[in-house]
Order: structure tokens, then C-alpha cells, then sequence
């Protein structure tokens, strides 16, 4: 964990694509390379752009996958991390228990 966090902060976490490469690292048990990469083509972008702040910001901005900054009308908290899972393909802790405490699966 500790390591992924560490890569993370070091591609600018959510000010760029570093929180969703350490997911794919953790959930998927993906090598730090090997996670970029599948995350630029999940976003349609080049692993470069992943750490490019100005680039990541527009998409995030685009794909309302939550943001460092607080903006109106840009997801925030579970609602960006209901679009993460489904954009990555893959199962966060926080939506699972969300969607089993109100009894059904959410899109």
C-alpha cells in the first residue's frame, strides 16, 4: 500500500491520474507501468498525459471523475468514485457497501 501511495503522490494524485494508477495497482495487483498504461486507455489518452496536470484536469473535468479542486457541478467524494469503478472496470469498497446498503446495484 505504501508503495502505491507513494507513486501516486509522486504523478500528482488527483491533481493528475496518480490516484487512478495506485487503483489499478491495488485492485488489480498491476506494476506501476502496466497500470498507466491501462488507465491512458481507459481515458483515451497517452501514459504521458497521465501526469500532465493541465490535460488530467480538463478530463477529469470531462469525464466527472471528481477533481482536486472544488468545482460546480463536478463530482465529489462517492459520486466521482461510482464513475471511477465503472470507468476502470473495477470494484471500490466504498460503492460496493453503498450500493448494498440501499439493496441494489447503481450505473
Amino acid at each position: 500500500m505504501s508503495g502505491a501511495h507513494n507513486f501516486a503522490s509522486g504523478m500528482g494524485g488527483i491533481r493528475t491520474a496518480g490516484d487512478l494508477v495506485a487503483r489499478m495497482e491495488i485492485a488489480r495487483g498491476m506494476k506501476i507501468n502496466e497500470a498507466k498504461e491501462y488507465v491512458a486507455k481507459k481515458l483515451g489518452v497517452s501514459v504521458v498525459d497521465l501526469s500532465d496536470p493541465v490535460v488530467m484536469n480538463e478530463l477529469r473535468r470531462d469525464l466527472d471523475i471528481g477533481s482536486a479542486y472544488v468545482l460546480p457541478g463536478v463530482a465529489q467524494g462517492i459520486d466521482a468514485k461510482f464513475r471511477i469503478a465503472e470507468l476502470l472496470d473495477i470494484e471500490i469498497n466504498s460503492v460496493k457497501k453503498f450500493e448494498e446498503r440501499i439493496g441494489r446495484k447503481l450505473k
